[in-house]
C-alpha cells in the first residue's frame, strides 16, 4: 500500500517556522517511505482565508524545495462534507443543540464554580420535538455535536509511543456551526478518508483532537491512519515562541536573504537525537531521517543558530550554485571564492563587491607609512604572489611586521579592519585602485 502524507495549513497568514517544520517532516517521511505528499489548504474560514496567503504558502514550500504530489482545497469539498454530515446524523452520531454562546458560557462558569470540569452536559439530547420546534420558531438554528463514545481511545504514536485519551472527560465536539458550515474536525477527517491518507503528522497540541478524530473515522466506517505528534517549538529561553523574536514567517526569512537549506537543515533535526549540521541539498537531509528519533521534549528554535547554519552553507557553496543568486554584474568565481567565507547571507556579498569595485574611502592613520608602502607595490598586474612579495618588501624596508604591517594596509585598501584574505583581495582590487587608496583617495 502506498503511504500518503499531508500538510494542511490554513491560508489565514504566511507560513510560520513551526508550520514549515511540520511540512518538512511530512515531506521527508513521504519521500523516505516512497509515498506521496499532499498539500491540503484548509480554506473553509471565509472571513480570514485569502488567495494571497494560499499563494504565499505554495511559494514558500516551493522555495524550500518541498514539491507536492497533489493539491487539494477544502473550499472545493462541500458536497463531501454534507454527505458525511448526513451519514453521521442518520446513524445517531450527530445531535442538534440550540444553546446560544451566552448560555454555554453560563453553564461553563457554573460548572467551574462547583469545581466540576467544564464539559458539555448533553442536555440537548433530552430535548423533545416540541422543544426543538419552539427553538426553531424563535429563529434559532442548531449547531451539531458529535456524540462521543465515553471510552479510552488508544493508539501507538510514532513519536510519543503508546497514547491513551479518556473521552469521558471531553465535551462532545461541535462539527457543524449554526450557519451550516463545518468546523475543523469533520472536514479534516473526511479529507483524510477520501484522499487515503495513511499517516497524519502534526503538532502535539492536536493529541486530544486525534482521540476525537479516531472516533469519527470509525463512525464513518473508515480505516484509521497512523499518527505522530511533534512537540512544539520554543524560544531560545525555553518559553513559547513569541513576537519578541521578530517575524518567524518564511516570507521574512526569504526577504532577509536566508538560504532555504539553512532552514531545512535546522528544522529537519531540531528536537531529534541527531546533530544539526549544514546540508546543501534535500537529498542529504533525507539521508538518516527517522521520525522515531524525535524527542517528546519541546525543541528550542534560535534564530541565531539559523543564521550560523546559513553562514556555514554559504562558506562551502560552490560558484555554480551561487552565481545566479549574487545578482552582481561582473562578479565572477574568483570574487565568490574570495569572499564567501566572510558573509552570513548572500546579500552581504554586495558590500564586498563595493570594496572591490569602489568607491571606497580608505581608513588612514599614518599617511607617511602608506605612501612609502605604495612605492614598494609590485609593478604590473597583481597576481597571487603580489601580496606576499609586497608585504615582505615593506617589512624589510620599513622595519614593521605583524599587525602594525598588515592592518594599515588592509584598512587603506578595503576601508575595513577585517575581511577576506588580502592576497586574494589585492588581485581583485587591482594596482590602480590600490595606489589611489594608499594615497588616501576615495577610489
Amino acid at each position: 500500500m502506498t503511504t500518503k502524507f499531508r500538510f494542511a495549513p490554513s491560508p489565514t497568514g504566511y507560513l510560520h517556522v513551526g508550520n514549515a517544520r511540520l511540512a518538512l517532516i511530512n515531506w521527508l517521511y513521504a519521500r523516505k517511505s516512497g509515498g506521496e505528499f499532499v498539500l491540503r489548504l484548509d480554506d473553509t474560514d471565509e472571513e480570514r482565508s485569502t488567495e494571497e496567503f494560499a499563494n504565499g504558502i505554495q511559494e514558500d514550500l516551493k522555495w524550500l524545495g518541498l514539491e507536492w504530489d497533489d493539491l487539494k482545497k477544502q473550499s472545493d469539498r462541500g458536497e463531501a462534507y454534507t454527505a458525511a454530515f448526513e451519514k453521521l446524523k442518520a446513524d445517531g452520531r450527530l445531535y442538534p443543540c440550540y444553546e446560544t454562546g451566552e448560555e454555554l458560557e453560563y453553564k461553563r462558569k457554573r460548572q467551574l464554580s462547583r469545581r466540576l470540569p467544564p464539559v458539555y452536559d448533553r442536555s440537548a439530547l433530552e430535548l423533545t420535538d416540541e422543544q426543538k420546534a419552539a427553538y426553531e420558531a424563535e429563529g434559532r438554528k442548531p449547531h451539531w455535536r458529535f456524540l462521543l463514545d465515553q471510552e479510552v481511545v488508544k493508539w501507538n504514536d510514532h513519536v510519543r509511543g503508546d497514547v491513551e485519551v479518556d473521552c469521558a472527560s471531553m465535551s462532545d465536539p461541535v462539527l457543524i456551526r449554526s450557519d451550516g458550515r463545518p468546523l475543523y474536525h469533520l472536514p479534516s477527517v473526511v479529507d483524510d478518508v477520501d484522499f487515503a491518507i495513511t499517516h497524519v503528522i502534526r503538532g502535539e497540541d492536536h493529541v486530544s483532537n486525534t482521540a476525537l478524530h479516531i472516533q469519527i473515522f470509525k463512525a464513518l466506517g473508515a480505516s484509521v491512519p497512523e499518527f505522530a505528534h511533534i512537540p512544539l517549538l520554543m524560544g531560545p529561553d525555553g518559553g513559547p515562541l513569541s513576537k519578541r523574536l521578530g517575524s518567524l514567517s518564511l516570507k521574512d526569512f526569504r526577504e532577509d536573504g536566508l538560504e532555504p537549506m539553512s532552514i531545512n537543515s535546522l528544522l529537519a533535526r531540531l528536537g531529534s537525537s541527531d546533530n544539526v549540521e549544514p546540508r546543501s541539498h534535500l537529498d542529504q537531509v533525507l539521508e538518516g531521517f527517522d521520525i522515531s528519533r524525535f524527542s517528546r521534549a519541546a525543541a528550542k528554535f534560535d534564530p541565531a543558530e539559523l543564521r550560523n547554519l546559513n553562514a556555514k552553507i554559504l562558506h562551502d557553496m560552490p560558484w555554480e550554485e551561487a552565481k545566479d543568486c549574487l545578482n552582481l554584474e561582473g562578479a565572477g568565481e574568483d570574487f565568490w571564492m574570495t569572499i564567501r567565507g566572510n558573509i552570513e547571507v548572500i546579500k552581504d556579498a554586495a558590500a564586498w563587491w563595493q570594496v572591490v569595485t569602489g568607491p571606497v574611502t580608505p581608513v588612514v592613520e599614518d599617511q607617511e607609512f602608506l605612501t612609502k608602502a605604495a612605492e614598494l607595490l609590485p609593478a604590473g598586474e597583481m597576481g597571487d604572489d603580489s601580496w606576499k612579495e609586497w608585504t615582505n618588501a615593506v617589512k624589510e624596508m620599513l622595519g614593521v611586521k605583524g599587525k602594525a604591517l598588515f592592518m594599515p594596509l588592509r584598512q587603506a585598501l578595503t576601508g575595513q579592519s577585517r575581511g577576506p584574505e588580502m592576497d586574494k583581495m589585492l588581485v581583485l582590487i587591482g594596482r590602480e585602485k590600490a595606489l589611489a587608496r594608499l594615497a588616501g583617495e576615495t577610489a
